[in-house]
């Protein structure tokens, strides 16, 4: 069995600007995970982005110098992803597939020195769709490489609900649905964000079973839960110095949960 996820391409197809700023209301995640892909990406080489939307992380790879195939299942964004890059004139620097995390297949298999898979396993429901497209990424992996994926914490998502959308509440079905098995309940509606919501324990034991070593699991949200303005208005030192505390706060396993995304990162074994 696998998913039917046209719903999903949809609700991107529709929701272009929304996304393309996400991360300019989510600052903490974005410069968290740059600080993992800093530490963790080799200093040049070939990038497979799966989920790479309008190109937050694409155009400034691309700046760096990397050689990125970048990949979504949506046309329009990344349509828009095409757009952006080619703006700063980097074409050379990038291809693009329109695609299924869980089905690369026009994607030579390895070579890779890294692959980002920062999104789709946010709405593979399934388990055994997201070890699919796990399983698409590591084989797209050279030995040595290195591997980048995000989920969204099932507990830290609370926040958003109820920062965003208090009714929520009232929805009993959806509510213990989501909390016990990390999905909307089945008779909740499609045509929204469905997704699946993770837990931290389960993380690196889904990675390792597919033939990951596992380097980090973090949280790109620490402390902060739904209060983005709080990092959002830091400027200058004060701003460093809370990056620099956040990140290195941002593996203690007690609070891991309590981040609204989490990050991954692995490396395919040589042997």
């Amino acid at each position: 069995m696998i998913d039917d996820v046209d719903d999903i391409a949809i609700y991107y197809d529709k929701s272009q600007e929304s996304e393309h700023s996400r991360l300019d209301r989510h600052q903490l995640e974005h410069d968290l995970t740059w600080r993992y892909l800093n530490q963790y990406l080799p200093p040049h080489g070939t990038i497979l982005e799966i989920g790479s939307a309008t190109g937050k992380y694409t155009l400034e790879l691309a700046r760096r110098g990397y050689l990125i195939t970048a990949v979504d299942l949506s046309k329009i964004l990344l349509e828009k992803c095409r757009e952006n890059i080619a703006r700063e004139g980097l074409e050379k620097q990038v291809q693009f597939v329109q695609a299924d995390a869980r089905n690369l297949g026009e994607i030579p298999k390895s070579g890779f020195d890294a692959v980002l898979l920062m999104g789709p396993l946010y709405h593979l429901i399934l388990e055994s769709d997201r070890k699919m497209a796990l399983q698409e990424s590591f084989d797209r992996l050279q030995a040595g490489g290195v591997f980048f994926s995000s989920f969204i914490s099932r507990y830290g998502l609370m926040s958003d609900l109820l920062r965003n959308v208090p009714d929520w509440i009232e929805d009993q079905a959806d509510v213990w649905s989501v909390l016990k098995d990390g999905r909307d309940d089945d008779d909740h509606p499609r045509g929204g964000f469905r997704g699946y919501f993770a837990q931290p324990q389960e993380v690196a034991p889904l990675h390792e079973g597919l033939g990951f070593e596992t380097l980090v699991v973090a949280g790109v949200e620490p402390v902060i839960a739904a209060d983005d303005e709080s990092y959002n208005q830091l400027q200058g030192k004060h701003r460093q110095q809370w990056l620099d505390l956040l990140y290195a706060m941002s593996t203690e396993p007690s609070i891991l949960g309590a981040s609204r995304h989490l990050l991954y990162v692995g490396r395919k074994r040589r042997h």
